[in-house]
């Protein structure tokens, strides 16, 4: 859908604007070049300007004026990047067009082991308040995370485990936020002390919200979508000269609502191929009746507990031949209630470890690389209530990798690989257990044909193996609203991806284009057996997809004291040979932004189109267009030697009723209304 008219002149105005205002300002400052970020979920340690594939890196004062509550909606924004949300408590993040099991969400290079894979009524299990830097890896340069990263990877970094001693002994963060369309409150405190070669890290957050509001709907607030989230951390270092090895204990705990939940379909059930709603005795001979059997609304909320025990170190130069030594360790016990007007119903639970070691070694003529090795293993349970619909299952996996670089004259070079063991097994004795492997391998090439600008060429061939959800699934799920059946003879997907991509990382202009092409062999899905009303029968197959779309963004700075920009981008997915389209795509976007910047002043204005999605599967409904309109100023300062940053944004400033199409809970939990954000933040 194109914007309408009144769209497209807000646009320009944004747009037209700050050139007139340019015009009037005389020049303050001189341009200044910002400092290359270090991609860490690259083992390479390169800037996000070096890489052959995008990443795109949200840190300081940028993530502080992106924080949001749950992961997917911190990342929204960023280019090919949406939110697969689940009203107020719980979202994930959603990359070309592909969320979990095919992107993979890390802390600080471990895994983060939750149950958000399962359901998008779970939510991811790392704090945003208390996230120092978040990376985000589209495309090839996450392959050596393995299958589960076929889509991307986000790495959430975080200060828990200290890696140098404060120079004054001391160091520290505080942040308050509130937000009107949820009455929401949030508050972060972290404190470092350290002396010698000792270093002690403490810090905890907590954020509150009621149920959100929303414009020109059948009711002003969405029921059950409030959220209450507390998280806690202390962490202990041994810092020396050559590198660092600690511990952390964490915690955290989240009540929140689940909304649109309803066991109105709790009595449906297969019969082979078809589904049968209602008792045994409706119908003739046996048949599905679909009937409706109105159960009304309950007070649905997940309740979620997490203990985490994380070991990192590195240590450089750790012998002849090798530079760097770096390791990652953890363990996690997890439980998450889903309750009915505060009963107990169905829990899930997942306990594991994870681990992986990479040694870089020193240059071989101009190749440099690492190595590695990472194993997990995890035991996930589901029981009680009528959402037991997966079995306890063991899975075990192993993987080694290898990433190397070349770089001379204007070209850098990339190979890649990864091979993998994977092992899951049922406690269940009429399942038979996993036993896979897969291989994935990617090449990627950079080319600065002329100074500021590089042109990018990566290819991958990689893997990923099912999961016990997809093996031996069996049973009602309300929040997707489908009976699930897995199937136990699925093979392994394979994914030829390609990304194309030209940049401009110098001068007043900057810009970064991306095309990628991805066909996947053997692509897992939910293939819809039968459907009465909302409620459909699955059953995960095979077949083979595709997934094509492009990314892009374009900077112009017209005076050191303003920039506009223009951004957007396309995904398109849909399985082939005539078999549809895939649900619940992400619609395209383009947008423009104004920033501006006065002495410590700094403010934004930006306006976003979302097309209409009309490109569904059989069983969606597809979704309208809508514009956002956003805006911000912030005061950066300084007081006794303390740093501090305030800031005023408002978002859907036009107040439009839009829905979310990426959302399973599209039409019961639409985006938030018009809400006006206020924070500070302190840094000593």
């Amino acid at each position: 859908m194109r914007p309408t008219s009144r769209h497209s002149s807000l646009a320009l105005f944004i747009a037209f604007v700050p050139s007139v205002y340019a015009q009037a300002v005389a020049p303050e400052t001189e341009v200044q070049s910002l400092p290359p970020i270090v991609v860490a979920a690259n083992p390479l340690d390169l800037d996000s300007d070096s890489l052959t594939t995008p990443a795109s890196v949200l840190q300081g004062e940028r993530l502080v004026l992106e924080r949001r509550g749950t992961l997917g909606e911190l990342l929204e924004g960023l280019p090919g990047v949406n939110a697969d949300t689940f009203g107020g408590g719980a979202s994930r993040p959603v990359i070309r067009g592909q969320t979990a099991p095919r992107v993979k969400v890390l802390s600080d290079g471990s895994e983060v082991m939750d149950a958000s894979g399962v359901s998008p009524d779970h939510v991811v299990a790392v704090d945003t308040l208390l996230a120092r830097r978040v990376e985000v890896l589209r495309g090839p340069s996450a392959l050596l995370y393995g299958g589960g990263a076929i889509g991307g990877v986000v790495n959430v970094l975080d200060n828990r485990i200290p890696t140098q001693v404060p120079e004054d002994g001391f160091s520290g963060s505080a942040e308050l936020q509130g937000a009107t369309a949820a009455k929401e409150r949030a508050a972060a405190v972290g404190l470092t002390v350290g002396e010698g070669n000792i270093a002690l890290h403490v810090e905890g957050a907590r954020r509150r919200a009621d149920d959100y509001r929303v414009a020109d709907w059948d009711e002003s607030r969405v029921p059950n979508s409030n959220a209450d989230s507390t998280t806690g951390s202390v962490g202990l270092s041994f810092i020396g000269s050559r590198g660092y090895v600690g511990a952390a204990y964490s915690y955290r705990e989240d009540d929140y609502g689940l909304p649109g939940h309803s066991h109105e379909y709790e009595d449906c059930h297969p019969h082979g191929s078809t589904l049968h709603c209602g008792g045994h005795d409706d119908g003739e001979d046996g048949e599905h009746d679909h009937d409706h059997h109105e159960d009304g609304e309950h007070a649905a909320t997940a309740h979620l507990r997490s203990e985490r025990l994380d070991i990192r170190g590195e240590l450089r130069d750790p012998f002849a031949g090798f530079s760097k030594l770096r390791f990652r360790g953890g363990y996690t016990d997890y439980r998450h209630d889903e309750r009915e007007d505060g009963v107990v119903g169905t829990t899930f639970t997942n306990r594991g470890y994870d681990g992986r070691l990479e040694l870089s070694h020193q240059p071989v003529g101009a190749w440099e690389g690492v190595m590695g090795v990472q194993a997990a293993r995890y035991d996930f349970a589901s029981f009680g209530g009528s959402e037991d619909f997966i079995p306890k299952t063991h899975t075990q996996s192993t993987g080694l990798f290898l990433l190397e670089s070349y770089e001379g004259n204007d070209w850098r070079f990339e190979l890649g690989a990864r091979h993998e063991w994977q092992t899951v097994t049922p406690e269940s004795g009429s399942q038979p257990d996993y036993d896979g492997n897969a291989t994935s391998l990617s090449a990627g090439a950079s080319w600065n044909f002329t100074p500021g600008y590089a042109a990018t060429l990566s290819v991958s061939r990689s893997q990923r193996m099912p999961n016990a959800q997809e093996l031996y699934a069996n049973g009602v799920h309300f929040a997707t609203l489908t009976y699930e059946k897995g199937n136990a003879s699925l093979d392994k997907e394979t994914a030829h991806t390609l990304d194309l991509g030209l940049r401009k990382v110098d001068g007043d202009l900057r810009f970064a284009v991306n095309f990628f092409l991805s066909r996947i062999d053997g692509y897992i899905y939910g293939n819809t057996l039968d459907q009465h009303e909302d409620f459909r029968l699955i059953e995960y197959m095979q077949g083979d997809a595709s997934f094509a779309g492009l990314e892009a963004e374009a900077s112009y700075r017209l005076s050191p004291n303003v920039s506009v920009s223009i951004f957007g981008d396309y995904v398109r997915g849909k399985l082939r040979d005539g078999g549809g389209n895939l649900p619940r795509i992400p619609s395209a976007r383009i947008g423009t932004r104004t920033d501006l910047s006065w002495g410590q002043w700094g403010g934004f204005l930006e306006y976003t189109q979302v097309l209409r999605q009309d490109r569904i599967a059989s069983y969606e409904e597809s979704t309208p267009g809508y514009g956002l309109l956003g805006a911000g100023v912030s005061y950066k300062g300084k007081m006794a030697g303390t740093d501090y940053l305030l800031y005023l944004q408002g978002s859907n400033l036009l107040n439009k009723l839009a829905y979310n199409h990426t959302s399973f809970i599209a039409r019961e939990a639409p985006i938030q209304g018009r809400s006006i954000m206020a924070g500070a933040r302190v840094e000593f």
